[in-house]
């Protein structure tokens, strides 16, 4: 399905902004996980980014796709991004591993960071298979920080592992612990996190199942200690009702209906308006908009507790309304 992001007509807010830029290395990082380095045809510096971003790649069909960033944020002059080839999944990975090769131009977005790595002095970073890309450049700027860390990285044996032997090559196995499934017992979060530890932030990514693990062990945990990227939607209870609702466009002045069956972000596009959007599963966080007036009902995988109890942003591609009536900044 095409974004809405890339086929919008009305008012509209500046559209995000997009690079093209050559695909200058393509190479096989793992089984199935192919690693795309992306730098300006002119050769000029690409703009700066911190550990944690995501970039969209567009793919088939126009539709867009986030891959976090794995490589340095210091060398301005390339991006590098690694995708798993998601057979099951929507197509991006495929069309990357199957239709993308080197020397070619792709169409990318400008990096954007829900996932920031907050100073600290220390870090339990903990990997389940490509979840690793996002901490690759974490473990860097951890190791620059003089701050303690340590890297759990699970995965179903090394070969699916991507920089598995470059991280322990770098910081040594003492900093970079594996847990492949083909050598011992899976990785137990419940057994690495059972004790809380004194100014030490926890940064998780992988799979669903994983990260529930890593948020129920994190319960005496401070709050505040966690910090969660996921792949997709954290799933929806099937038995919440879904009502009606008016969403004011403060800047249009356009008062819409949000009818049960359909999102905030597909009925400002049904009347001819533009919001940004991506990936419409409330996991990029290109959709996040600012709350003027009413109590979001937030459904989203970005936001933390905190900001959600604050009420003055919201993710309009799947997050809905408790109140009546919403006012949004747009």
């Amino acid at each position: 399905m095409e974004s809405l992001s890339r086929a919008t007509t009305g008012e509209a807010v500046d559209a995000p902004s997009t690079l093209e830029l050559l695909v200058s290395e393509r190479a096989l990082v793992a089984e199935d996980v192919v690693r795309l380095t992306l730098r300006r045809p002119d050769g000029g510096d690409l703009p700066q980014w911190s550990p944690g971003a995501h970039i969209d790649l567009e793919v088939h069909g126009g539709a867009l796709r986030q891959y976090s960033l794995c490589g340095n944020p210091a060398d301005r002059a390339r991006w590098d991004v690694a995708v798993l080839w998601s057979r099951q999944g929507r197509g991006g990975s495929t069309f990357v591993h199957e239709s993308v090769s080197a020397d070619e131009l792709i169409v990318v977005g400008t990096p954007r960071n829900n996932f920031p790595l907050v100073p600290a002095k220390a870090y339990v970073f903990i990997a389940g298979g490509i979840g690793v890309t996002p901490l690759v450049p974490m473990a860097r700027q951890a190791e620059a920080s003089g701050a303690d860390w340590v890297l759990h990285y699970g995965g179903r044996d090394r070969r699916s592992m991507a920089f598995v032997d470059e991280l322990i090559a770098t910081y040594g196995p003492e900093r970079i612990i594996v847990h492949a499934e083909s050598e011992g017992p899976m990785m137990q979060a419940g057994e690495l996190l059972a004790l809380p530890q004194p100014d030490t932030h926890v940064y998780a990514c992988g799979p669903g199942g994983l990260l529930d693990a890593v948020t129920q062990a994190m319960n005496n945990w401070p709050s505040g200690s966690l910090h969660l990227e996921r792949f997709s939607a954290v799933p929806l209870d099937s038995a919440t009702e879904q009502s009606g609702f008016d969403v004011v466009l403060n800047k249009s002045g356009r008062t819409l209906h949000v009818p049960p069956d359909k999102s905030i972000l597909h009925t400002i596009a049904d009347a001819g308006l533009y919001a940004p959007s991506s990936c419409e599963e409330g996991i990029c966080g290109s959709c996040i908009t600012t709350v003027l007036e009413g109590l979001p009902e937030h459904r989203d995988s970005v936001l933390s507790d905190e900001e959600r109890e604050m009420g003055e942003e919201m993710l309009i591609c799947v997050s809905r309304s408790q109140s009546d009536r919403l006012v949004l900044d747009l």
